[in-house]
């Protein structure tokens, strides 16, 4: 393989020559003249969750690699919380079908708080087996934040659990600063991928952390932390965090280094994090184009447009010209879904009050805030105010038959019909917004009858993408989802949605783990001071 020979290391570009036997590289040669490609370690996206792209790992690879994507750093804590170290072992062997390489953490909050209700529970004792895996390279993001900073003995024995096995401890801290951040970060977590603004970020890179800059399908944080690169690139990464399939049809970590450089950042600095950063942090067998290294590696046609023309892992070409070089294998689903169907009048809520508190949504971001709302202007007959845009949201317990949680939300912007889905981090509970109670019914049942999927329902019709996997991926591959999850979505922006990508917005409005006010399957949950609220006042 003979090209112009991209050296992160030494931040130099020359004419040169791999030799690669057994999947090893043999050599680099540097040599007078090379035709005028690029060849370049390949990219790792720092933190993901494969669940999320709807897409069972091998249908996730065999998109990522045609976008020069050679690793991910994955988190199974989605389907380690509806299916425990089962779910975790599902995925470490679908993986291990095809070439892409999965980098595996062991989930560390299952169930993600005690204010939800999971479909398991995953121990320190579990962890504890699963770090002994070798494809198990980490301790997923410790959410508990507050647990952490307590010194609460059930999150300190997890911790001290991944200590023993010599494994870094990824870190989950949405605006933590000061001395609550110093102590969090000095139980021994590494890194975060939560930061939202630069002033956050500087104050934990102060204290030894890494940052993770997460650019995903709805968490976007790129354009406010890409400054860092400036004088931070040894201690930053590239990571999606969550990934829906329409957008991974688009690109992957390869769109974040075209970006980075159109803004200025040096050539040598935006690989460094694209590339090497993360294979150093968590020690993964993943090739940096040096000799004696597994022959992983990108070929592009172009430093300004990065377009990938070839992919290879372990001296296998896995990706021409944007098409996998592999086939994948049919899955078996695994699942948990228990609950019936509901009843309309389930979701009839009885008025306690003058005022009702209304979580808002914010495009774009996994935050949200709160705002009271005048009861009297709700619809008598379907308790929402389309006019305000105050609509009802449910959370249904998929895992036994429970009354639903209800509470109100704004932004999502219906105007009729109802949008639904059991990908709801973190415990994936069914998750439905309407403008009417048998709205919201019937998109429930379309999910119950499926046992998981996206749904919606209005102007006459109905779509619904099954999710047989855990309720969280289907069997198709990619491009078909892909290409379903966009009918979907589009149907949504029809009923009337304005946020540029609704259901995923919506999968992250029972995340309790994320301020400011979100609804479990239990309750309306103050992420800020960690209860329960009152959804009235008078």
């Amino acid at each position: 393989m003979e090209g112009q020979i991209i050296d992160i290391e030494n931040k130099r570009i020359y004419p040169g020559r791999l030799t690669i036997e057994a999947g090893v590289i043999k050599s680099v040669d540097e040599l007078k003249d090379a035709p005028p490609r690029f060849i370049l370690p390949g990219f790792v996206d720092a933190h993901v969750h494969i669940e999320s792209s709807m897409l069972v790992p091998s249908e996730f690879a065999k998109m990522a690699v045609t976008h020069g994507t050679v690793a991910t750093v994955s988190d199974p804590h989605e389907i380690g919380n509806v299916l425990g170290v089962a779910g975790v072992e599902f995925m470490i062997e679908n993986a291990k079908t095809v070439p892409l390489k999965f980098n595996f953490g062991a989930p560390s909050c299952v169930p993600a708080t005690p204010f939800e209700t999971a479909g398991a529970i995953i121990t320190a004792e579990d962890i504890d087996y699963l770090l002994s895996k070798p494809e198990i390279k980490y301790l997923a993001e410790m959410m508990n934040w507050p647990g952490v900073l307590h010194r609460d003995a059930l999150v300190m024995d997890k911790i001290k659990v991944a200590q023993k096995h010599g494994k870094p401890v990824d870190g989950h801290a949405p605006g933590l600063k000061g001395e609550q951040a110093a102590t969090y970060i000095s139980a021994g977590i590494s890194t975060d991928h939560e930061c939202f603004t630069i002033e956050e970020a500087l104050n934990k890179l102060k204290h030894g952390m890494k940052i993770l800059i997460r650019e995903g399908s709805a968490a976007k944080n790129f354009e406010a932390l890409i400054p860092l690169m400036k004088d931070h690139a040894d201690q930053l990464m590239f990571c999606s965090d969550d990934k829906h399939p329409d957008n991974l049809i688009e690109g992957h970590i390869n769109q974040l280094v075209v970006r980075a450089l159109k803004k200025g950042h040096d050539l040598f600095d935006v690989l460094q994090v694209a590339c090497i950063n993360p294979v150093r942090h968590y020690g993964l067998n993943v090739g940096l184009l040096q000799k004696g290294d597994p022959a992983d590696f990108i070929v592009i046609g172009s430093i300004e447009t990065f377009n990938v023309l070839e992919t290879w892992t372990d001296g296998q070409k896995v990706a021409e010209h944007g098409k996998a070089l592999f086939v994948t294998k049919p899955c078996s689903p695994i699942n948990q879904f228990n609950c019936q169907p509901k009843k309309p009048s389930d979701f009839y809520l009885k008025m306690g009050g003058s005022q009702v508190r209304v979580i808002d949504a914010l495009d774009g971001q996994l935050i949200t805030r709160e705002s009271w709302f005048d009861a009297s202007l709700l619809d008598s007959d379907s308790q929402t105010s389309i006019e305000h845009d105050v609509l009802k949201f449910a959370v249904i317990n998929r895992y036994s038959d429970q009354p639903p949680a209800i509470a109100y939300i704004r932004n999502f912007g219906l105007k009729e019909g109802a949008i639904a889905s059991t990908v709801g981090h973190d415990s994936h509970n069914i998750l439905a917004i309407g403008v009417s109670n048998e709205a919201i019914c019937e998109t429930v049942n379309l999910l119950v009858e499926n046992k998981g999927g996206i749904a919606a329902i209005g102007k006459g019709k109905q779509k619904v993408l099954p999710l047989p996997v855990a309720g969280l991926m289907a069997k198709e591959d990619g491009y078909t989802v892909g290409n379903k999850y966009q009918e979907i979505d589009l149907m949504a922006k029809e009923l009337g949605s304005t946020l540029s990508a609704p259901f995923m917005t919506l999968s992250f409005m029972a995340l309790l783990v994320i301020p400011m006010l979100k609804l479990s399957d239990q309750g309306l949950f103050d992420g800020e001071r960690f209860t329960f609220v009152p959804l009235f006042k008078e």
